[in-house]
């Protein structure tokens, strides 16, 4: 029975990370799509100039601007480098000192060169689209924000970035900027957290440390862990006895379809036993989402992905 995550959704702004390669940015589509299912105005940021919204509703690159990718969904692959535009644009409203500043070498060379800048101006972006009153001209507002994050470990950095700023500015505009975004992102009642891992060793050991880490390091809480790719549970252990029985005297397409039945209740096993684990070593709330048995996944395989996280 799979844990219902509404909860979630009852955010402003939700944030899904874990260990590259478990399906994140899979299961940030599908909570945009549940979201919007429910009439909440939702917009998903990437980060990382991955552009997997793009593959998915096949349209041309999403880029720097807000993109309508279905009813009530909006998509924005926030660049680091447009974000510190917007935001020297903002701040600056003489037009003939914006154009100098962009033009010198100097500011070009000290954007690149400050550690974090890159990371502080895209949170800034994200803080910014979770407005009430956008600082954008003509800025949408919307219920619900959504951030395909960095992966492990980085994404831990990532999110780090406002506090060490503020610590490290400690007065001055950058330094109640910095504050106030580390207090958006680890203000419970308005920011959730994800955590995406997959039924294996690795990944279950990488997530229970990437919890850790996210709490005890950069002060966030996280409310769901969801474990992605679970198996169907088609057979008991009497099955797989008589499955094994069976392929002992099989030939032909027959031992094919043997030999893939049991696969598929081995696998199924050892990831309840990798779901056990990950349970035991995390303390937030786990919920299992299915594996789709296809190469890629499309609008109608997210829906029910969606609709599995919430019914």
């Amino acid at each position: 029975m799979i844990e219902p995550v509404p909860d979630l959704l009852d955010k402003r702004l939700v944030i899904v990370t874990g260990k590259g390669g478990v399906g994140k940015s899979t299961v940030a589509l599908a909570l945009g799509l549940a979201a919007a299912e429910r009439g909440k105005r939702t917009i998903i940021c990437e980060v990382a100039a991955q552009e997997h919204l793009s593959r998915v509703f096949r349209r041309a690159e999403v880029g720097f601007h807000e993109v309508e990718i279905a009813e009530n969904l909006w998509a924005i692959s926030i660049d680091p480098d447009e974000s510190m535009r917007e935001y020297v644009l903002l701040q600056l409203k003489v037009r003939a000192m914006r154009d100098l500043l962009f033009k010198s070498r100097i500011f070009t060379y000290l954007t690149a060169a400050t550690p974090g800048l890159r990371e502080l101006v895209t949170i800034g972006k994200i803080w910014e689209l979770a407005l009430d009153d956008r600082k954008v001209k003509h800025g949408r507002r919307y219920d619900l924000v959504i951030v395909d994050a960095p992966a492990t470990g980085h994404g831990v950095g990532f999110l780090q970035t406002p506090r060490t700023f503020a610590n490290v500015a400690r007065v001055g505009p950058i330094a109640s900027q910095a504050e106030t975004l580390h207090r958006f992102i680890t203000n419970h009642e308005r920011t959730g957290v994800a955590i995406v891992a997959l039924p294996e060793e690795m990944p279950v050991n990488e997530t229970a440390t990437l919890e850790r880490d996210l709490t005890e390091q950069v002060g966030v809480a996280v409310d769901r862990i969801i474990c992605n790719g679970i198996y169907p549970d088609r057979f008991s252990a009497d099955d797989e006895r008589v499955l094994a029985d069976a392929l002992a005297h099989a030939s032909g397409d027959a031992r094919q379809i043997l030999r893939a039945s049991l696969s598929v209740r081995r696998r199924r096993t050892a990831q309840g036993e990798q779901l056990a684990r990950l349970e035991e070593l995390t303390g937030a709330p786990v919920s299992p989402l299915p594996f789709i048995f296809r190469p890629e996944l499309d609008h109608d395989d997210l829906l029910q992905l969606g609709a599995e996280l919430v019914p």
